[in-house]
This record gives structure tokens, C-alpha cells and sequence, in this order.
């Protein structure tokens, strides 16, 4: 019945028989589904007979409203390294060249010098043959993903493939597009093959969704040749492949699978994880041919780019201070990595240099839902792999902590102690 509550997880969990991750999970598809409400401090109601429209829940971690003390791991945050001053020192320059065509819809034709100029800023990736026009651009990584999906997806319930643990703005994007998604199984070195092939066979997919340099959460890293091996699955099974890099590390030496199939590889980017998530500005590397279409995509939902969005971005990008805020960005980030390995030294933690998180096994007696709540009361919060696991994808013994660069240094170094602490001081007994 409507309004009726529900019980808590771990009692559900225990009724069922099953995980605590398992239970969270459903409660949370329900959530999304408009079917539950969730209230913090008073539990999980029952809302309404059928389901509502839209979403339900918020893709972004809004840390707005939480305590200063609190050491909030969940999602990266850029370190301070002058980006308020460049960014008004840009503004003061845009401002000079405002006129009357300023209220005027934004074009997409003005906006090539600022594709190109991306193309510089790729430079260091080995993505393939790449032109101008095969740049379109977004407001932000995961408009990209919508972009990408609304532009591949046809038929009343396409099935959208996305890796077993994964960026939750996957599957809401493939929610969004009315796909159904099913979760293709990880091992240390990312995606695997073989689950990919059987998958395709399985499901008849449109579009895979995968992360090649940097997986979120478990930070692996895909070597060259695996991607030239769902390259060619991709190619026998006719499928788009969304590869996405926001998560950028400093360089890379690797081909990207957009370089070996270049023809239905879409190469997804932005700047919120290196200049500013302020400005809302990615961009896709479409497929050889495809970027008319993108751009055509890009146009039926937006026309283009906010014009001071666009000539913001075109003036950090030519000036050089996007590169020169990337290169301290990645320092700063650098350190604090450095910091959390030193702090949990002996811990089982999987991390690449350049990445704003680490991915932490939890030790024996620990499992990850327990471990996130004592962490919260320890004014810590993680996010545990329950929160990047689809609906029927294994849920491993695990946390993501992400690098917080805007938290001051001691608070960020007061918060690793008291995760060590608690790794080191498992709960005698575990409750089902």
C-alpha cells in the first residue's frame, strides 16, 4: 500500500537470506522507478501503485549541507590550483567582444575553431584518424553519453551492454534511452573478451559501453591488446562502441579502440576532472563519417553550445591555461594518491598515477556495506562497489575512495587515518 515502510536492508537481507548489497540494490531500482521514496532518518516508503516519469534519483553527489568535519570520499573534487583567476581573467577578455549577435541562437558552424582546438588537446592519444569533423561537441561527459545513445539506439528495447561494475551514468543514460543494460564481466584488466563475445550472442546489442584507460571504479587499466580484441568482436557483431576517457590519466602509450575501429568507435571527453566541472564542457571523437550525425544529434537537443560556454572554453584551450591547470591538477592529484598509499600501506588498493581514486579490496571480516557505515560514523564517507553493480552483476568486497582536492590536507589526512583504523579493526562478528 502506498505509504507503508519498508524494512531496513540488513533486515530484509536477513529474512531473504541474501547480501545486504543485493537488498540495496533493488531497493534502489524501485527508487529510480518511482515505485519507493527513500528518506534519510526515516526510512523507505512505498509510493505509489506505478511507476513515475522521469528520474528519480540524482546522478551527482551533492556534498552541499554536510559538515565540515565530515571527510567526504565519494567523489572526486578538483584541487584549488587558480582556477578562479584564470577563469575570470578570460571572462574580463570575453566580455570585450559581446555585441548584439549575442542574442542570436548559438551556431554550430561558429563553433569549428573550438574543435579544432580539441583536437590539440587529444593530441596525446593515439585515437586513430581524426579530423575536425569528426568533433562534436557537449555539455559535459554524460550529455555526451546521452548524445551518443539517442544518436545509436532504434527499436522499442535495444539492449545497451555496460561493463559489471560501472559509471552509474551509464545505466541511467541507457534508462533514459529506454534500453535495457546488461553487465559483461571484469577481470584486472578490464572487460573481458570472451564475456563480450557471449554477450553479443546472448543479447544482440547496439552499443557497448566500456572505459579502456581508466575503469571506474576498480581503476584498471585495459592493455593494447584486448582492445584490439573488442575491437574486432565489436566489428563481427556490428557494434558501437562508447569509449569513455574523463577520467584521463597524464598520458598514455596504448591505442585507443576508437584507433583500432575507427568506424564505430565514439570517443567521449571533458575538462571536469582536469580544468573545472563548472564549465559543463565534453566532447565526442565520433566514428570516421559519423560526426554530421553527432553534430546533427547535438543540434536537436540543444542547436550548440552556450556561446560563453563555447568561447570560454576555445580561450583556455588556445591561451594554453587549460594545459597549464591540467599539468597542476594532475600534480596536486599525484601527491594525494602518494598520501593515500602511504596511509594504507599493506592494504589491498589498485590505483594508476594520474587517477583522482583508488580501488580498495576490503580485508577479511569487512564486507563493503558494513565498512561504508562505520566509515560514515567515523564521519568518512566511501562509496562501496554496491553502487557501481547492475542488477544482476557481481557485487565484490570493495570501496572506491576517491582523491577530495578541495578538502584541506589535514582534514583529508585525518579522514585516511581513520580508515586505516578501521581496516586494521575488523568487527568480530559480521551481521548477515
Amino acid at each position: 500500500m502506498p505509504g507503508a515502510q519498508l524494512p531496513t536492508v540488513r533486515e530484509l537481507a536477513w529474512r531473504l537470506q541474501v547480501t545486504p548489497g543485493t537488498v540495496s540494490r533493488a531497493y534502489q531500482i524501485a527508487t529510480q522507478e518511482g515505485l519507493l521514496s527513500a528518506t534519510v532518518g526515516r526510512g523507505t516508503f512505498v509510493t505509489a501503485r506505478s511507476p513515475q516519469f522521469g528520474p528519480t534519483q540524482p546522478l551527482y553527489v551533492d556534498s552541499g549541507g554536510i559538515s565540515a568535519n565530515v571527510v567526504d570520499l565519494r567523489s572526486p573534487s578538483l584541487p584549488r590550483v587558480g582556477q578562479a583567476a584564470v577563469l575570470k581573467a578570460a571572462m574580463h577578455r570575453m566580455a570585450d567582444a559581446v555585441g548584439d549577435d549575442y542574442v542570436d541562437y548559438p551556431s554550430q558552424r561558429a563553433e569549428e575553431p573550438l574543435r579544432a582546438a580539441i583536437l590539440g588537446w587529444v593530441s596525446d592519444r593515439l585515437l586513430g584518424p581524426v579530423s575536425v569533423d569528426d568533433v562534436t561537441l557537449t555539455n559535459g561527459g554524460q550529455a555526451a553519453i546521452n548524445l551518443i545513445l539517442s544518436c545509436c539506439l532504434r527499436g522499442e528495447r535495444p539492449v545497451v551492454l555496460a561493463e559489471d561494475l560501472a559509471y552509474p551514468g551509464f545505466r541511467h543514460a541507457a534508462r533514459l534511452a529506454r534500453a535495457e543494460v546488461v553487465g559483461v564481466e571484469l577481470d584486472q584488466h578490464g572487460l573481458r573478451p570472451d564475456a563480450l563475445e557471449a554477450a553479443c550472442r546472448r543479447h544482440g546489442p547496439q552499443v557497448l559501453c566500456t572505459t579502456t584507460e581508466a575503469q571506474n571504479p576498480t581503476a584498471a587499466r585495459m592493455p593494447e591488446s584486448r582492445r584490439s580484441e573488442i575491437a574486432l568482436i565489436a566489428r563481427a557483431y556490428d557494434l558501437q562502441v562508447i569509449e569513455d576517457d574523463c577520467y584521463s590519466v597524464a598520458e598514455s602509450s596504448y591505442a585507443a579502440i576508437r584507433a583500432h575501429a575507427p568506424e564505430r568507435t565514439w570517443y567521449v571527453g571533458s575538462m571536469s576532472k582536469s580544468v573545472s566541472a563548472a564549465l559543463r564542457f565534453g566532447y565526442v571523437i565520433c566514428p570516421q563519417g559519423m560526426g554530421n550525425a553527432g553534430r546533427l544529434t547535438a543540434q536537436h537537443i540543444s542547436f550548440a553550445l552556450a556561446r560563453p560556454v563555447a568561447e570560454l572554453s576555445l580561450d583556455l584551450l588556445t591561451s594554453g591555461a587549460a594545459e597549464e591547470l591540467r599539468r597542476s591538477v594532475q600534480a596536486e592529484f599525484a601527491e594525494r594518491l602518494g598520501v593515500i598509499v602511504a596511509a594504507l600501506e599493506g592494504q589491498d588498493l589498485v590505483w594508476q598515477p594520474g587517477l583522482p581514486f583508488v580501488w580498495l579490496r576490503l580485508p577479511s571480516g569487512w564486507r563493503a556495506s558494513t565498512f561504508t557505515r562505520m566509515a560514515e560514523a567515523e564521519g568518512v564517507m566511501v562509496r562501496s562497489a554496491d553502487e557501481y553493480a547492475l542488477v544482476h552483476g557481481r557485487s565484490p568486497n570493495a570501496v572506491r575512495l576517491a582523491i577530495a582536492g578541495g578538502i584541506p590536507r589535514d582534514h583529508f589526512d585525518a579522514g585516511l587515518a581513520r580508515l586505516r583504523r578501521l581496516l586494521l579493526s575488523p568487527p568480530a562478528e559480521i551481521a548477515v
